[in-house]
């Protein structure tokens, strides 16, 4: 099960977390105040302002994500795609594999994307550390004011719905202006994307994604635990989930509230032509692209439809079965020393 991987995500997450934060400052974890928290503790490990210093915490932050993203998309990657089962594909929104090359392709950009991906997240702990912004950990903010349980609660959801506008809106304009199309379109080379594709980006456009985590905290107090832990749990991981390329029974296409897996194959499939055609720019909620009229209207040829349509049957599994690409190639040092790219 995804959510499995999800777990094994989150506990690996918190205790490499607490390793890097600890492992060169035992002497001032001891003295630490008991509102330090995890990313705190980190981030007053590299508290000199030293660009040096930055150049630490972005390697330390980078090896952290690499590993719990790696392993969530390889683990969901391996079990869907490598070794799919009849079972499996019924639920699977496209019922073609996408070929090694194009894996290794997602792959590639993913790696880009992360090294972006942890620079805003970086800066922002950097900058919390030397005393630059409104971040802070555990109850009491830099000013010493108290934030009860209710007010911890509402900081979540206030940087839930904040977070999930904003990467609605950046993604709307990727598909309604040329200039942002230009940043975004490198995304949609992957019309059936697997679990690598979450933030197989560009540069600017995995910058500009990722970006909230470092200007909230410039604006506004936040508890720095609360919202890096949300933004790998309901943006990261639940992008993994989006790019996984399969649906889950109970989580329909047609729910009125969130975005599913099937949204996003569907965004990807359909809005591959950029400011031509828009649909689901959402990542979480669906109500921005209800706003901003990004639905899609035509019929719902999710999994479940397909399966209901007779698309889905054991014959034509089998049909699929046979032609399945060998995705062991990814694992061959020749295979990604090749220049060959098509």
């Amino acid at each position: 099960s995804p959510f499995f991987f999800l777990s094994i995500f989150f506990w690996t997450a918190r205790i490499l977390l607490f390793a890097s934060a600890t492992m060169d400052a035992a002497t001032a974890a001891a003295n630490a105040s008991s509102d330090d928290g995890i990313l705190c503790a980190i981030a007053n490990n590299y508290a000199e302002n030293t660009f040096s210093n930055f150049l630490a915490s972005w390697a330390a932050i980078t090896v952290i994500a690499t590993v719990a993203l790696v392993g969530m998309s390889g683990g969901l990657f391996y079990s869907y795609y490598v070794h799919p089962t009849y079972e499996k594909w019924v639920n699977k929104s496209n019922p073609a594999f996408p070929a090694p090359l194009k894996v290794k392709e997602e792959i590639t950009q993913m790696c880009k994307g992360l090294l972006i991906a942890t620079l805003c997240p970086t800066l922002s702990l950097w900058l919390a550390a030397n005393g630059h912004s409104k971040a802070f950990c555990g109850w009491h903010d830099r000013e010493g004011n108290y934030y009860s349980l209710g007010a911890q609660i509402g900081m979540f959801f206030g940087i839930w719905l904040a977070s999930d506008f904003v990467e609605f809106f950046y993604h709307y304009l990727g598909h309604r202006y040329h200039f942002f199309w230009m940043q975004h379109k490198f995304h949609h080379r992957f019309g059936n994307p697997t679990p690598f594709a979450v933030i197989a980006d560009e540069f600017v456009d995995q910058f500009m994604r990722s970006s909230p985590l470092l200007v909230f905290p410039l604006l506004v107090p936040i508890n720095m635990d609360i919202m890096f832990f949300q933004w790998a749990l309901f943006f990261y991981a639940y992008g993994v989930y989006l790019h996984w390329g399969y649906e889950f029974p109970w989580l329909t296409s047609d729910h009125p509230i969130v975005n599913t897996a099937f949204q996003h194959y569907l965004h990807h499939w359909k809005s591959k032509n950029g400011v031509k055609n828009t649909y689901h720019c959402g990542f979480f909620l669906k109500c921005w692209d209800q706003l901003f009229g990004t639905v899609w209207k035509g019929e719902n040829q999710c999994a479940r439809w397909a399966r209901e349509n007779g698309l889905r049957t054991r014959e034509q599994w089998k049909k699929i079965e046979a032609t399945l690409p060998d995705y062991s190639v990814l694992l061959k040092p020749s295979f990604w020393l090749s220049s060959k790219n098509e």
